[in-house]
């Protein structure tokens, strides 16, 4: 699965709608998300950045293709230390 950052040039909540429309209308995507503030376009899935731009620009939209690489794994939380009983830390630390 690929991960493609793009900046697109989004105004108002109706260019925003636009981008998803195009899109979302491709195949080989798991999830897309627009931050209207930055101005950036997020999509995750295994589709080529290419066809994206395309598809965008036939929207009339300025694209720039910030990066595209692998997507994070979920970050697996800390195990808890299980060979240590919490008495035993209290007995050890006196």
């Amino acid at each position: 699965m690929k991960k493609i950052v793009m900046k697109v040039s989004i105004n108002c909540s109706k260019c925003k709608t636009q981008v998803l429309k195009a899109v979302t209308k491709l195949e080989g995507i798991n999830s897309v998300a627009v931050d209207g503030e930055k101005g950036t376009l997020t999509v995750v899935g295994e589709v080529d950045p290419v066809e994206v731009t395309r598809r965008l620009r036939k929207t009339g939209k300025v694209i720039e293709i910030v990066s595209v690489g692998p997507n994070k794994p979920p970050e697996k939380p800390p195990e808890p230390l299980s060979h240590f009983h919490p008495a035993a830390m209290i007995v050890n630390w006196l």
